[in-house]
């Protein structure tokens, strides 16, 4: 729960905030129910066969992707990702926040080279795409999708031409306790 209500609700609410959405199908766990107005389909054993089980049941071209655990989508930065991509003659646009921290590669716990932040960006949701190309890109051996942590990686793996969409880091995914307290504080700002 996140100020009153389920996590996956303010993302729902969003989508349906945005003209150009006309169905939002839900990847679901056994034993849980679609949300009023969604269409749900059992998730997959990881991520990339919830994706495709829900493609599936989803109609339309563009297609949003659209992690529950990020709460504070907003319409705005679905519309921006959705004029990104008929914009522009690529496959893919993804939401990301510029890296604004200095990041380190390391091995056995030895630093083994310091990135340019200047290129680097913080992968979030939603990812917007062309049917085909996530059609395409979920065409991949189970084994390639296990280890997909997000979609646009697949589309790229594919041939597929990804741009990004900047957003803020306030777009966060919840995974921690401290998150799940930090979301709950900005929704509540928002109500």
């Amino acid at each position: 729960m996140l100020a009153g209500r389920p996590m996956l609700e303010w993302s729902i609410d969003a989508l349906r905030r945005v003209s150009a959405v006309e169905q939002i199908v839900v990847a679901l766990p056994p034993g849980a129910a679609a949300p009023a107005g969604t269409l749900g389909v059992p998730g997959g054993r990881h991520r990339s066969l919830s994706v495709r089980a829900a493609l599936h049941a989803a109609p339309g071209d563009p297609v949003i992707v659209q992690d529950a655990a990020r709460p504070l989508l907003t319409p705005a930065l679905i519309e921006a990702a959705l004029d990104e991509l008929a914009a522009h003659d690529c496959d893919d646009v993804i939401a990301a926040a510029p890296v604004t921290d200095t990041i380190k590669e390391a091995r056995d716990g030895a630093v083994t080279r310091t990135l340019e932040r200047a290129a680097l960006w913080a992968v979030q949701t939603p990812q917007v795409f062309r049917r085909e190309a996530l059609e395409r890109a979920l065409a991949a051996p189970d084994d390639v999708l296990a280890g997909a942590t997000d979609d646009a990686w697949l589309v790229e793996r594919a041939g597929g031409r990804v741009r990004v969409v900047e957003t803020s880091p306030a777009n966060f995914k919840v995974t921690t306790a401290y998150d799940l307290r930090v979301a709950d504080l900005l929704l509540r700002e928002r109500c």
